[in-house]
Parts: C-alpha cells; structure tokens; sequence
C-alpha cells in the first residue's frame, strides 16, 4: 500500500518549481466538465500529472490531467484540470497527493468543484 511522505510531496513540489517560479496564492481543482476553465487563466505552464514525481494520471473521460500555473485576473493560481478518484483503483494516498502538493507550492485557498449526483428524467423535485 502507498504511503506519501514528506519527502515525496517535497520532490514533487520541487519538480513543479523546476518548470515554473511562478509561487500560486490560489489552488482550484477542476471536476468533470469544468477543465475548459483554464481557459479563463493566462496559463505559464502546462505540466501532465504523469510528469511529477509521485502523481498519478486520471483514467476518468474529460479529466485531461494537467497541472496548470498561470493567473487568472492577476492572481497567481495553480489548477489541477481534472484528478484521480478512489473509484479508479488508487488509494487514498494517491488521490490526495496532488492536492496536498499543491499545500508545498504555497496557496492560502483551494476551491475544489465536481460533478455530483445523477440525471434521471423520471426524478421530479419533492415539494
């Protein structure tokens, strides 16, 4: 079973550095159907989750797992277009590391979204 540690998230981290000295303030992870909103970012750099050491690639359809830093109206911010789940096969270990990753880049504020829930035309709301 993985087990991240200090040192993975560090060489991680460093390797992110390694390709941008951009220090994001902002983290937003993009659930499905949201990636194209780093297209609302003025991007910096591009590096796929197969590139840092430690992460993991999305199996998920529409989650093109990439790590965007950039701004987005001037504020420095590192987006995470689309993640890996549970669901998929990782561990919790592994579901986690980027977004705690992202806790070594430096940001103060992470907004997380997602997709949730289900579409079924015979659901009527309960007034």
């Amino acid at each position: 079973m993985p087990s991240t540690t200090s040192k993975d998230l560090n060489e991680a981290a460093a390797y992110v550095r390694s390709k941008s000295k951009l220090a994001p303030t902002v983290g937003v992870i993009l659930g499905s159907g949201l990636g194209d909103v780093v297209d609302a970012i003025d991007i910096e750099t591009a590096i796929p989750y197969g590139d840092i050491p430690g992460a993991r690639a999305s199996t998920v359809m529409g989650h093109q797992g990439r790590l965007i830093l950039g701004h987005a109206k001037g504020v420095p911010v590192a987006a995470m277009q689309g993640r890996v789940h549970f669901y998929e096969g990782y561990e919790m270990d592994e579901v986690m590391f980027l977004a705690r990753m992202l806790g070594r880049l430096g940001i103060k504020k992470l907004v997380v979204t997602n997709a949730a829930g289900g579409v079924n035309t015979s659901y009527r709301p309960a007034i």
